[in-house]
C-alpha cells in the first residue's frame, strides 16, 4: 500500500513538473502561443521572434520620466489609449482587473495615454470607469506611440522580461477573460 501511495505521489509530482515545463515552453514558442489564441485573442499578432521597442521616455503626473526599460525583468502588457477612445473605455476596467489579480513582481499592466489627454480628464476617466490600479503615464505628443508603430487606439503590446515585444493587438479586447489570461500566464511562467 505504501509503495502504491509513493508511486502515485511521485507520478503526481512528475506530471506537475511536466505541466510547469510545458507552460514555459508555450511562452517561448510563438507557435504554441498562437495555439492559445481564441475569442478576442484571435486578433493578437504573435511575432516569430521578439522585436526591439523604442526606448523613448513618457512622463508621470509629476513630470518624472518613465521608460519601458524601467520594467525590465517583468512581463509587461503596455496599452496605448486615450480618453476619447470608445474601445478604451470598454477595456480599461478589464486591464485594471487583470493588473489587480496578476500585477506584482512578475507582471504589470502599463497604460500610456497617447496624444492630447489632460491629467484632469484622465483622472475623471479612471473614476468613471472604476480604474484603481493602473498607472497614469503620458505621451502627449504621441512620440513613443509613433516610434512603437501605434497607428490607432487602443493598441496593446505584450513585452517579455527582456523588454522585447512578443505580441500585439490592435483594437479593444477583454483582457481579463480566460483566453488573454492563459497567454499572459504562459509568458509569465516562462521566466520563472
Amino acid at each position: 500500500m505504501r509503495i502504491a501511495k509513493r508511486a502515485a505521489s511521485g507520478l503526481a509530482l512528475f506530471y506537475a513538473g511536466f505541466l510547469a515545463l510545458a507552460n514555459a515552453a508555450l511562452a517561448q514558442d510563438p507557435a504554441a502561443l498562437e495555439a492559445l489564441r481564441r475569442d478576442d485573442m484571435r486578433a493578437l499578432v504573435v511575432h516569430n521572434s521578439p522585436q526591439a521597442l523604442p526606448d523613448r521616455a513618457v512622463t508621470d503626473p509629476d513630470g518624472g520620466e518613465v521608460s519601458l526599460a524601467d520594467y525590465a525583468g517583468k512581463v509587461v502588457l503596455v496599452n496605448f489609449w486615450a480618453t476619447w477612445c470608445a474601445p478604451c473605455r470598454e477595456e480599461m476596467p478589464d486591464l485594471d482587473a487583470l493588473n489587480a489579480d496578476l500585477g506584482g513582481e512578475d507582471f504589470e499592466v502599463v497604460t500610456i495615454a497617447s496624444g492630447r489627454n489632460s491629467l484632469s480628464g484622465i483622472r475623471a476617466f479612471y473614476a468613471e470607469t472604476g480604474v484603481e490600479t493602473l498607472p497614469i503615464l503620458l505621451d502627449p505628443r504621441g512620440a513613443l506611440a509613433r516610434r512603437a508603430g501605434v497607428l490607432g487606439l487602443p493598441v496593446t503590446i505584450l513585452i517579455d522580461r527582456e523588454g522585447r515585444e512578443i505580441a500585439r493587438l490592435n483594437g479593444g479586447a477583454h483582457w481579463n477573460d480566460a483566453p488573454a489570461r492563459e497567454i499572459i500566464e504562459a509568458v509569465i511562467a516562462a521566466g520563472e
